[in-house]
């Protein structure tokens, strides 16, 4: 009994299949435009690319700022507890 062999992607076509989706694009498109197409799904990945970096930017900004103020507020609640058992 000889184990069975299970692709790790079953879905993703292969060779032949690739062959008949670029025949079918070359027929749906013409021979001139996928040349643009290709350039603007490139151009419109780039720009997700930036948009998806300038948020994660943010992010990592806004979360230095709340360590900072968490930082800052138990710094300033130490000192507090400091000058009020000097008076005391």
């Amino acid at each position: 009994m000889s184990p069975t062999m299970t692709p790790l992607f079953p879905g993703i076509p292969g060779g032949p299949e690739l062959l008949i989706v670029l025949l079918v694009l070359v027929l749906l498109f013409g021979a001139n435009k996928i040349p643009k197409l290709a350039r603007s799904t490139g151009q419109a990945m780039g720009e997700f690319k930036r948009g998806r970096n300038e948020i994660e930017e943010e992010l990592q900004d806004m979360q230095g700022e709340n360590e900072d103020e968490e930082s800052e507020a138990t710094a300033s609640t130490s000192t507090e507890k400091s000058t009020s058992t000097e008076t005391n």
